[in-house]
């Protein structure tokens, strides 16, 4: 026996698989190459024992051209595919050195390794039969014993698998399976079936895994990405539910399950893509119209109406209709109570109704399950304001406006109450002393809500007109007017007052 040389033993770090090199007892075997071909398959060797697979391949395909007799060339080219994760290629190689050497046992040995990954028991028992038939290496020896009863105790599995799967047992067939696979690797049948149990038993995300490896290990496989289409689906993932149909369609443009579906999940991503567009484009009514539409044309599947109307929650707090959206706020938040952008959203709309505890309750529920998120932060704090300032002086309430009122609204409801609490429409003087009060916040709101900077500083839980943060606007020693300013304008009252 021919010890193995330095170019074999590095070969060993390259190929993951368990393989038995390359048995030297052939390696000076000429088989009428010439010399093209002996200089391509010293260079596929070098390269190979440096790592360099692209390249070493590249010689090893021209050596198997030069000579399609070389079985060590399609050793080797096999031993290449293998370092590169290509079994699918390696296999036909390795099938090609059977052919042309029928005693060469490493060959033999590594077929049936591959057969065996893949689940093809009977296959593979057959190689190792043979191996042990054809004087082995005592290494080999043990290799194929050990390897038969692998695959006897496999098929043992298997059979006890399908039994429990007939009898809708998933959860024993899913760990029988598990067994299986964790040697047959790229057994497709037995992933589909494990998959199977894992959709039985609402595992989608191990199904998904499963049904992907299923859709790269087999040809042409549109029954797979349909299934994991229909999953997404249930899932409420339109996006991927998309993404995976339109792959069985490139593989089979008429099939008709992937067609139809398609269909549906096309129009409801479309509706889903123009009501997102909608609400950045802040055309918010819509936007809510646009996903009770979406609501309509999958009414049967849960996450979608829970998208949608945890969307609508959203789009509605945006447009200031806070009763509308505390209401599907609601609703989303009864299915799920941890949804963190519906907890945000509701206590904004429950800021917006001046609902400031339920506000600072909802921002708090969603700081326990969204950390170090600052919009919560920010909006706990405004809350916490806004709860301390209504004990006070509450500007939009001083009007009778929402708000979300509009300047002219604030004026129009400025002048009614200025003129209705004029102090010169009354005569009797705690009458009139209680309307100069009163004449003073209802001229005060207005000044702060007509003043974009003190309305906003307002919003945030500040009081402008307060002395004790606002020193420029002091009132003492009784009405004094403000600087010059004069709530009428050019209006029928006079602005008169006698403190004697």
């Amino acid at each position: 026996m021919v010890s193995i040389d330095h170019t074999a033993r590095k070969l060993l770090s390259y190929v993951p698989y368990v393989l038995v090199l390359i048995d030297l007892r052939y390696e000076g075997v000429k088989c009428g190459r010439d010399g093209s071909v002996d200089h391509h398959m010293e260079m596929g060797k070098k390269l190979l024992a440096a790592g360099q697979l692209a390249d070493a391949l590249s010689h090893f395909h021209a050596a198997v051209d030069g000579d399609p007799k070389n079985y060590m060339a399609y050793y080797r080219r096999a031993t290449v595919f293998l370092a590169m994760g290509k079994s699918k290629s390696a296999l036909p190689d390795l099938s090609k050195v059977i052919e042309l050497k029928p005693d060469f046992t490493s060959a033999q040995l590594q077929r049936g390794n591959l057969l065996l990954k893949q689940g093809r028991l009977d296959e593979a028992e057959s190689d190792y039969k043979k191996v042990l038939k054809s004087n082995p290496s005592q290494k080999e020896e043990r290799e194929a014993q050990n390897q038969l009863r692998k695959s006897d105790e496999i098929q043992r599995l298997l059979a006890q698998a399908h039994d429990s799967y007939n009898s809708r047992d998933c959860g024993t067939a899913a760990a029988l399976l598990d067994a299986v696979i964790e040697t047959c690797v790229w057994d497709v049948a037995s992933r589909e079936m494990r998959a199977e149990c894992f959709i039985e038993t609402g595992e989608m995300g191990k199904a998904i895994s499963d049904l992907k490896a299923t859709s790269k290990l087999k040809n042409d496989n549109t029954q797979a990405f349909y299934k994991l289409s229909t999953i997404y689906y249930t899932l409420g993932d339109h996006e991927m539910s998309l993404n995976e149909v339109r792959e069985c369609l490139k593989l089979d443009p008429d099939h008709k399950q992937c067609y139809s579906h398609y269909k549906q999940v096309r129009k409801l991503n479309k509706q889903i893509l123009s009501a997102e567009a909608l609400i950045q484009e802040q055309r918010y009514e819509d936007a809510v119209n646009k996903y009770e539409a979406v609501m309509k044309t999958e009414p049967d599947v849960h996450h979608f109406t829970v998208l949608a109307k945890e969307r609508i929650c959203h789009a509605l707090t945006q447009g200031q209709q806070a009763s509308r959206a505390i209401s599907v706020c609601s609703e989303v938040l009864q299915t799920n109570p941890e949804n963190v952008n519906t907890l945000k959203d509701r206590a904004e709309a429950y800021i917006q109704e001046e609902r400031y505890e339920e506000a600072i309750r909802d921002y708090e529920a969603a700081a326990k399950h969204g950390e170090n998120d600052r919009q919560i932060k920010e909006g706990l704090e405004r809350a916490q304001r806004l709860l301390k300032q209504s004990k006070k002086r509450d500007y939009y309430k001083i009007l009778g406006v929402k708000r979300s009122a509009q300047k002219k609204e604030i004026i129009r409801a400025y002048r009614k109450l200025a003129q209705q609490w004029h102090p010169d429409n009354f005569q009797d003087p705690e009458e009139k002393k209680q309307a100069e009060k009163k004449f003073i916040d209802i001229a005060q709101a207005k000044e702060v809500l007509t003043d974009p900077e003190m309305r906003t500083k307002f919003d945030h839980g500040e009081d402008p007109m307060d002395p004790e943060s606002q020193q420029q606007h002091n009132f003492h020693g009784g009405f004094q007017g403000f600087q010059g300013f004069n709530p009428f304008g050019s209006g029928p009252f006079s602005f008169k007052f006698g403190f004697n």
